[in-house]
């Protein structure tokens, strides 16, 4: 679980380098109703992660356009703020950020390490073909 979190943080960090605001993380789908899940990925983030009362984000993101498209609502904003609602804030444990940005730099160069030696690997399989 970890190792995702932390591939999911390289992520947020891309994003964040791109000065994109990041205002808040939510959590959607069946992980989040974790509750170890979304404290991992608060702690590994550094920031609160938030849950809606509408689990399924994705199915509920396209029924939303839908309903744009059909009229129920002028425009996506304004979707969003009529039917999108907060049900849950997981804070960051401030001891535990500071243990995940120490192990952060060790996750990076062993991903970085191995992700060298697959492409040993792969080009090595290539040259006994």
């Amino acid at each position: 679980m970890e190792g995702i979190t932390f591939a999911l943080r390289d992520s947020l960090d891309i994003i964040q380098s791109l000065d994109v605001p990041v205002r808040q993380i939510r959590a959607s789908g069946g992980g989040s109703k974790n509750p170890l899940w979304r404290q991992m990925q608060a702690d590994v983030f550094g920031k609160k992660i938030t849950t809606l009362e509408v689990e399924q984000g994705s199915a509920f993101g396209v029924a939303l356009l839908a309903a744009v498209g059909d009229g129920a609502y002028r425009s996506v904003e304004s979707a969003c703020k009529a039917t999108i609602k907060v049900a849950d804030e997981t804070p960051a444990n401030r001891v535990a950020v500071k243990q995940y940005n120490q192990l952060f730099p060790i996750y990076r160069d062993l991903y970085d390490q191995l992700k060298g030696s697959m492409t040993k690997i792969a080009d090595y399989q290539k040259s006994q073909n």
